[in-house]
């Protein structure tokens, strides 16, 4: 016979959550969302819309700064998602000086921006702001998503560059393998020219379609999953901050998106060495920095077929892959990011870092 306190116990229980779910759910209604990207932070540099941000930090332990390159379809918030759950803070807590380069929202004016303007112009500028700022002579390079590709490409024109060591998270090499979108686009069953807007861009709605496309039950799941953890106010806030930048993007230079389909996916270039840059041909096997890659087994954005080549590519001698049972957003934020991956990067920056106080004498 079962204890009647065990009884009352659960039927005490579902009834507090019953009511924690009733409000949540109107907090989800209301639109009231958690605040984004509040690690405090100044603006050191800009040109058009691409700002360079200083993390502020008064404990550095570690030379040289690290420069964090994002990627050019989404909001950077992700790597700052709220207090208690963002990458940067990670990092900042672990003594690095971290800057971030935010490419912004594009507008009319960068339509005819091309990837060399990020890598050959934007980057190397951003780069020599920092190192004025920082008093120093190289830094370290951690790019995300699409900004580990700007990362690759930077680091392979211009092998001098001031790059102790690079490290991409989620980065894309295998182009063929990001989804229904993709697919179409390097059949020629569509054309960038098909679903630029009026400013000359890809707007954003296209880039989430293209998201959603890939799993098309996901929204259905995560309503499913929303609803069982409704009356937890952790899950609730995480949910509310990762779904909101998940649907959060930014528009594509039109410029940009019509070379990278065709360098990128129709030629796939990282893969077949067919990569051009400003007109001079450009090879992965001659960045020899440092390098680790990180990928997620579970990513859906960019899976492990897109990124798992990228090892085998570049020509560094010294050279690390971390592969992780985690999802794309997995990689920065929630626990498996807490645990694991963000230790890893700190514990692999550290190895190719220097303490403040030997790098000063």
């Amino acid at each position: 016979m079962p204890d009647p306190q065990a009884v009352l116990d659960r039927v005490r229980r579902d009834v507090e959550r019953n009511a924690l779910r009733a409000r949540n759910g109107i907090r989800l209604v209301a639109g009231d969302r958690p605040g984004v990207g509040l690690t405090p932070k100044d603006v050191v540099w800009q040109r058009g819309r691409t700002q360079l941000w200083h993390y502020r930090n008064d404990d550095v332990r570690h030379f040289p700064p690290l420069l964090i390159v994002f990627s050019l379809i989404s909001r950077s918030y992700i790597l700052d998602l709220t207090p208690g759950n963002s990458f940067v803070e990670q990092l900042l807590a672990a003594g690095f000086d971290v800057y971030l380069l935010d490419w912004g929202e594009p507008d009319e004016r960068d339509a005819h921006n091309q990837l060399e303007d990020y890598v050959d112009d934007y980057l190397p500028a951003a780069v020599a702001r920092l190192l004025e700022r920082s008093g120093t002579d190289e830094l370290t390079v951690v790019g995300y998503c699409f900004g580990g590709d700007l990362a690759l490409l930077y680091a392979a024109h211009h092998p001098d560059a001031p790059v102790r060591s690079l490290t991409v998270l989620a980065t894309p090499v295998d182009f063929r393998h990001l989804g229904p979108l993709a697919d179409v686009f390097a059949s020629g069953g569509l054309e960038v020219d098909d679903v630029v807007d009026s400013a000359g861009n890809v707007p954003p709605q296209v880039v989430r379609q293209g998201f959603k496309a890939l799993t098309p039950t996901a929204e259905v799941t995560r309503y499913v999953t929303l609803w069982e953890r409704l009356w937890n106010d952790e899950y609730v806030a995480a949910y509310q901050a990762m779904t909101g930048w998940s649907d959060d993007h930014v528009p594509l230079p039109g410029a940009a998106a019509r070379q990278a389909v065709q360098m990128l996916l129709r030629d796939n270039g990282m893969l077949t060495d067919r990569l051009v840059v400003g007109g001079d041909t450009v090879h992965l096997r001659d960045v020899t920095l440092p390098f680790l890659t990180v990928r997620a087994t579970r990513d859906h954005i960019v899976p492990t077929a897109a990124t798992a080549p990228l090892i085998d590519l570049v020509g560094s001698a010294d050279k690390h892959e971390l592969a992780l049972d985690a999802g794309h957003m997995g990689l920065v934020v929630g626990r498996t990011a807490a645990r694991t991956t963000v230790p890893t990067i700190i514990d692999f920056l550290r190895r190719r870092s220097d303490d403040v106080g030997r790098a000063q004498r």
